[in-house]
């Protein structure tokens, strides 16, 4: 990161090639993570109603489905998707790149390689990774509805209320700023692997897969600290 930063300073961000690679992380990553965060909402919507249905507390599926989701879930699930889809692309990308000596040939037409390709696909996951997260939260949060409403009878308009009394504003705001921190760690982790790839079909395999674990390893267990820091050990 702090050659990074040193690249960015002198040579500026390849604005041409950011939307390319916006469009790379977010778009071909939004089928997979709208399965995933539709089907986590109907697990969510059920496992709820059994929890609460002994306590005779069937209408807080709803603020359970809206907590779990805005606070913890949807920027977790996002992270992950991305992760496996963008992720493995950046870390192949590049490594094959360090394999065909391609980036030897960028540094001897004096072109950085931190600022020509790590800087695009940054500030790509930047402007993607708050919009995947707002998206995972709707499809989860609908997604248990029908399962709720439809399937289990519950009321639609308590699940509703329940949902929007559970999550405030700044709830939606820390799980832009984890989305932001996750779509940090997935960039720079997925690059320095494919940075530093071996030589050979092993080398490229072997990056990828080692920044996909490392990125989620890390993304999750940083998710803790940061539900720490940001709620002070106050979560409802």
């Amino acid at each position: 990161m702090w050659d990074f930063f040193g690249a960015l300073r002198r040579h500026g961000v390849p604005a041409s090639r950011i939307v390319a690679e916006a469009y790379a992380i977010g778009i071909r990553s939004l089928p997979i993570l709208l399965v995933i965060s539709g089907f986590v909402g109907t697990n969510l919507a059920l496992q709820g109603y059994n929890a609460f249905k002994p306590l005779g507390g069937q209408r807080l599926v709803g603020m359970f489905v809206a907590l779990a989701g805005v606070r913890e879930l949807a920027p977790t699930i996002a992270a992950a998707m991305v992760a496996a889809k963008a992720g493995t692309e950046m870390a192949s990308q590049i490594a094959v790149m360090r394999l065909r000596e391609q980036i030897d040939a960028l540094e001897v037409m004096a072109v950085n390689p931190l600022a020509w390709l790590v800087a695009p696909r940054l500030f790509a996951i930047l402007l993607v990774m708050p919009a995947l997260t707002i998206i995972a939260i709707f499809t989860m949060t609908s997604s248990a509805y029908a399962v709720a409403v439809f399937q289990l009878g519950l009321n639609g308009q308590t699940f509703l209320a329940f949902a929007a009394d559970g999550v405030e504003q700044i709830d939606f705001f820390y799980g832009v700023v984890k989305a932001l921190l996750f779509g940090v760690i997935i960039c720079t982790v997925s690059c320095w692997y494919g940075f530093r790839a071996g030589k050979g079909p092993e080398g490229v395999g072997q990056a990828t897969n080692g920044a996909v674990v490392t990125a989620a390893v890390v993304c999750v267990c940083l998710n803790y600290f940061v539900s720490e820091l940001l709620y002070g050990g106050s979560l409802p």
